[in-house]
Parts: C-alpha cells; structure tokens; sequence
C-alpha cells in the first residue's frame, strides 16, 4: 500500500484577526475573483503595503470565515467544495535554509511523518488528491527554491491553489500576478484615524487637523505600515509636529536610495523616522530583537538583549514603547504571550545591528539563550510540565532552528550543534518531528575537516544514540545500528557510562521492533542495569522499561510485563509524567485484553489515545487505536472495529512501513480484520473501513472516549488475543 503522511490539523491554521481590515473592500473582492479563476495567484507590493494582511483576510473569506469591511462579492463555488481539505498558512519570512523549507509547508500543514522519505515527496503525495488552498507568505530570500517546489507541488497535486504574498514574483508558469497599490486617499485616511484613536482613545479628527491628517497620508503614500507607524506617534505629538517631524527628515532618510521608486523612499522615511524618534534605549533593543526569528518571550528578550547599556529590569518597559509604536506586535499563544516584529521592522533593525559591529555577539547570545531552553525542556519533560514543554518548542522552533544554524556555522562549534540536537531528542521522537531531528542530526554529525572535537565527545556521542533512536523508529535499521555501535565504542572508549546505557537501551529498541524478543529482552534488562548503575532516571528510562514488559508480553510473560508497567505507571503519575505512561497503558490494556477484562483495556486504551495524539506522537496513536479496535469486536461490535481499523490506516502512511513488518506489533490489526471480516463479510467491511479512513484524527479521539453501556450493553468474552509469543503471519 502507498504510505501517506497523517495530517494531525484537518481543517487549516490561519491566525484570527487581532484588528479590523480597512480599506481593502475592493481588492479583496478582485483577488477572490481571481482565485476562482487561477492555481496560483501572488499578491506583489512594496514592503509594508498589506500584501500580508490581504492574502490572509481572502484566505480567511475562502474558509468560510468572519465578514470584513465589505462582503467578497462574485466569489465562485463554496469554500466547502473548493477546500473541502481546508485553507493553510506556511510562514516563509524566518526560513533561511532552503533545506528547512520542505520541512515548514510539511509543518504548516499538520503533517506528522516518521518515514526516511524526504519531506518533498510526503508533501506531494498528501496534497495529491485533496482540494485546499495553501497560503505562502515571507518567500522573497528562497524565491527560486519556493518557486520551484510550488510548481512541483502543482502539477502534481490538480486539487490544490496557492496564494503567495512577496516582494517579488514567483515567475511560475499559470501564475497570476495581483499587485497592490497603497491605500486610496480615503482608505489611508480611515486607517490612519482608527489606529490613532485605538492607542489613545481621545484622539479625534477635528476640523483643525484633519487637513493635516490627509497630508500626512499623502507623504507616506497611503502605505498601510507606514500609517501605523505615524499613528503611534499621534499619541505623543499632533498631527502637526508629525508632519513636521516627517518633512524635516525625509531628505536625511532617503538620500541613499534617491533611484528607488517613492513609495520605497515612503516606507523606508517612515520606519527611519520612527527609529529616529525612538529613546537611545528603544534604538538598542529594536537592533538588538531583531536577531529573534518570528515570536519571542520577554524572558528571552531580557537574556539576549540586556547589558550595561541596556538593564535587565528595563528591558520590559522598553518593549512597551516599542510596542505603542506599532513596533512590535503581541501575541497570545498556547507558550503563553509572545512578542514579534514585523519583518519589514526587524529588517530595518538587522541592519543598524550589523552596523553597530554587534552582530555576531547578539546571534551567540541567542543561541546560548535558545541551548540553555532546550537544556531546561529536556528535564521539564520528566515532570508535570510535559505538555507545556511541547507547545513551549513547538512556539521556539523558529528560533531553535536558527540556533542550531548559528551553531553550524564555525566548525569549532560544531559540538553545541551537537549538544543542541541531541537534547531536543524528546521532541524529534515525543512529538512527531522525526524527519526533521534526523535532518539535524545529520547535519551535526558530518565529518568535519582537520576533527579536534575530542574534549566534546560527550556531545557527540548523545547525538549518536539520539539519530540511532530516531532511524529506529523511521524504520532505518541500517543507520540505527551503525549510529548505536560507534555511540557504544566511544563510551566504552571514555568511560561515558550513560551515553553506553543509551547505545545499548537503543540497540534493544531495534531488536524489539524487529521481532528478535530474545535478545530485545537480553538488551533492554543490559541497560536497566547500566542505568541504575549510572543513577540515570528519566522518561528514557521508564520507556526502556516498558518495552522490556512489551518483549515480555509478546513471549506471553503477560503478568510480568504488567507488574513492570504498574510500577511505570506509579512513577509517571508521581513525576506528572505523561507520555510514557501512555506506552504502559497500552502494555497493562494488552494484559487486560488477554485477561477477558474487556472494560478495563478500554479505559487504559482510551487516556492512551488521548495522550498520543496530545503529543502527536503517531507511532503510539496507531498502536492504541488498532488494540482499541480489537478491544471492539472482541464486545461484540464488528462495524465499530472496522471503522477504527480503517481511520488507522492512513496513519501507517506516516509511520512508514507497518511497524517495520514486525507480526507481533501487527497481531491485534490482524485478528481484528480477520474477526470483524468474518461477521460483516468483505462488502460491509470495506463500507465501515472507509467510513474511518475519512475521520479526522479529532474525530477519532472523540470516537475513542465512547463508553460502551451508555447506550447499549456490549457482549463480553475471553477474547482471542495475541498472545504466547505466537507471531501472526504479516501476509495474510
């Protein structure tokens, strides 16, 4: 069968709206006409002009979203039947690597893959039989790399269209170009007045100044940021001294671009002029932020960008400045409230940055701000804080990635690259980022020229057991052992005992996804000693555990295994710690299972789906699901089962091979097909199967969490289970 990626999201990510949409009525009737009409349309504009802000409120009218200023008249089919698989957006504007650039469209459309194909073909194949609307924003320093996978993506994929929004075009074959123009007169108006009275409330336009107000538009060319940009300053000064202020340094601002069309001298007069206005201590920090790739807390801020000419307990009250200026921009988020600056903003501030000489220093002090996170999330995730953690990296993953960058970019320290990707092991492997942690992991663990990395072989060695870990569970068993062999040479070689516990824990891990149960269990109990030895206990720890009792359990040791998955599951709920206790349930629901206790594996298969897909982590969601299926026809309800059995097929396209061919993995899927198969026969069967390869995953979680009884009286019985080490014949 194919292997499809799964999509975790089902029906798109566009930010709400924070603030209204002015001005815009017409064009953005126009560009909806237009996307009726063409596959792919870029909207083209001078820096600061809205192009951002229209692609994404036509994108937000295509779904189906709220109305804005005026209703999009002449629109084509529904957004139901158009995008029937949703609209989405890939934020571009961070990405620097063209590398990464598969890896942000994969991520941006909830892909969760934890295959060895390139993200490119995962990417092709989901897009190639759904109809949705993909939103490119920020593409301007990969225009061609963007250009060239879009255009892949499009004559591959007939259902989907692409609205791109950049400086420039993408100078793909069918594009349409929509360019935008500033604000009219009234429009700019109407903006400039909205913004102004939304920071100071008694601000009003008044016979005396509403003259001055047109004007001011005039001089900034109805540019939407720049309009904004003044309208912060109206809190302070009058729309005269604005004026004023604006017309004395529009000759100093521009004198270096006098060849650039006006509305770039516009902008540009405008954002210098902000900057000129701006506190010394405002001028720093703008420079200072601009190292920060999208979001940003205030803790960050304070580390990377404090120092004795900026103090730390500052730092906060110049970020409010900065952001009654329109500087930056807040944001709640699920990591909490965040900061961003728009890029036309922050790019403003890269530049005085480097002319500072600062440069260098402030991208050090990021990465070593983004290294100690990362270093804090690992420990984080063995307490109650887990799921916090996730949403924390998901949030930093922009800026964890730039980190990871700066760290590639001297050879001397390569080890910090190193050290960095081995330690986010929990979200490569915990949160379904596979690809890209083996994309990382690579990448630090290319031979360098001339080596003397020696003195770091620690950081090595974790990033060795860390890329042996994450082929093991792509499936790349060639790569695992070789990554777990060298790891356990060196720590062998330097008396590391942990990074040796890890080797061999791993080298377990690929013998039980392999079916060698003897020597998964000879290795795995190896290593449970190796780390009591070393004093080692974490979620690592606990998982090698759990899949000691799952080497058992498979050998038919059912009561064994699930005494050592009570005892993980006593320690995980003492430490708050969630996902591994997810891999003990579905262990302590097989025992039950086998046991007749029907009622029992459901409640632990339940939080074990629940958990999973909270972490999005699809190996462990796939292997719940189909036991939960088995669990269904065993009380009596074969077209429930068929329909589980059917929503977790797409998921295997995700996990690659099903569970690398293991039979004893397989077993549950295996029995339940064959015994819901038999009371449905193979027509109903394949209706119900269907009927769940068309679930969404939210779906399927709250299908999960029925409780048979509420609504009937399920049949109950000694199940035939898996069981006694028999493996289940994968070619049937």
């Amino acid at each position: 069968m194919r292997q499809r990626p799964f999509r975790i999201r089902t029906r798109g990510n566009l930010p709400s709206e924070l603030s209204g949409f002015v001005g815009r009525g017409g064009e953005l009737a126009r560009l909806a006409r237009l996307l009726d009409s063409a596959r792919l349309v870029t909207v083209t504009g001078v820096g600061g002009v809205g192009k951002s802000r229209l692609a994404l409120a036509a994108a937000r009218a295509a779904a189906g979203g709220p109305p804005y200023a005026t209703p999009v008249e002449g629109a084509g089919p529904g957004p139901q039947e158009r995008y029937f698989d949703g609209v989405w957006l890939a934020e571009l504007s961070c990405v620097r690597d063209p590398a990464l650039l598969e890896f942000t469209l994969a991520e941006a459309l909830g892909l969760t893959d934890h295959t060895t194909r390139p993200p490119r073909t995962v990417l092709a194949e989901h897009l190639a039989g759904r109809r949705l609307l993909l939103v490119v924003d920020g593409f301007e320093q990969l225009v061609e790399e963007t250009a060239e996978l879009l255009a892949e993506l499009l004559r591959r994929s007939p259902g989907l269209r692409v609205l791109a929004a950049g400086r420039r075009t993408l100078a793909v074959e069918g594009e349409q170009v929509f360019p935008l123009a500033p604000l009219e007169p009234a429009g700019a108006l109407e903006l400039l007045v909205g913004r102004a009275t939304a920071a100071d409330p008694a601000f009003a336009v008044t016979e005396a100044n509403r003259p001055l107000l047109v004007e001011l538009c005039a001089r900034l060319d109805g540019i939407p940021l720049a309009l904004e940009l003044a309208a912060g300053r109206l809190r302070a000064l009058s729309p005269a001294q604005v004026l004023t202020r604006l017309e004395d340094r529009f000759a100093l601002l521009t004198g270096g671009a006098r060849g650039a069309p006006p509305r770039h001298r516009a902008l540009r007069t405008a954002i210098g002029w902000s900057h000129e206005l701006c506190a010394p201590g405002e001028r720093l920090l703008w420079a200072r932020l601009s190292v920060f790739a999208g979001q940003f807390d205030l803790d960050a801020a304070e580390y990377v960008c404090a120092g004795p000419d900026l103090p730390v307990d500052s730092v906060l009250d110049v970020i409010g400045e900065l952001l009654a200026q329109s500087l930056l921009v807040r944001e709640e988020t699920p990591a909490g409230v965040r900061y961003r600056m728009l890029e036309t903003v922050r790019l403003y501030g890269v530049g005085w940055l480097e002319s500072q000489g600062d440069a260098t220093r402030l991208r050090r002090r990021h990465r070593d701000w983004y290294m100690g996170l990362a270093t804090w999330c690992e420990l984080d995730w063995f307490s109650p804080r887990q799921q916090e953690v996730a949403a924390l990296v998901e949030a930093e993953l922009p800026n964890l990635r730039l980190a990871l960058e700066c760290c590639l970019d001297e050879p001397e320290e390569l080890h910090l690259g190193q050290y960095l990707a081995g330690t986010l092991w929990f979200y490569w492997a915990g949160c379904g980022r596979l690809t890209e942690g083996r994309h990382w992991l690579d990448r630090t663990l290319e031979p360098v020229p001339g080596g003397g990395q020696e003195e770091y072989e620690g950081s090595r060695l974790k990033a060795l057991w860390v890329l042996g870990y994450v082929a093991a569970l792509q499936g790349d068993a060639v790569a695992s052992m070789s990554a777990l062999h060298e790891c356990r040479d060196g720590a062998q070689r330097s008396g590391n005992r942990v990074a040796a516990a890890y080797a061999v824990h791993r080298m377990g891990c690929l013998a039980l996804v392999s079916d060698d149960m003897a020597r998964a269990g000879e290795l795995l109990g190896s290593a449970l000693a190796l780390y009591r030895e070393a004093g080692e206990l974490n979620s690592n720890v606990l998982m090698c555990q759990v899949e000691l009792a799952m080497a058992m359990a498979f050998q038919g040791e059912l009561a064994a295994a699930a005494t050592l998955c009570e005892e993980v599951r006593e320690i995980c709920e003492d430490r708050g710690e969630r996902w591994t206790k997810a891999y003990a349930l579905y262990v302590l629901a097989y025992a039950a299972l086998d046991a007749g206790d029907t009622a029992g594996a459901r409640r632990l298969l339940t939080e074990c789906v629940t958990v999973n897909h909270a972490f999005r982590d699809l190996v462990g969601l796939v292997l719940a699901v189909e036991l939960l299926a088995l669990v269904t026809v065993t009380e009596g309800r074969p077209a429930e089962a068929a329909v589980l059995q059917g929503a977790a097929e797409p998921m295997w396209g995700g996990v690659g091979l099903r569970l690398f061919g293991s039979g004893y993995f397989n077993a549950p899927r295996l029995m339940c097909q064959e015994r819901a198969g038999e009371a449905l026969g193979p027509e109903r069967y394949a209706v119900h199967a269907e009927e769940g390869r068309q679930l969404s995953v939210d779906a399927l979680v709250l299908r999960a969490r029925w409780v048979p009884g509420r609504d009937g009286s399920p049949r109950t019985g000694k199940p035939a289970a898996p069981r006694r080490g028999r493996r289940v014949d994968t070619s049937l």
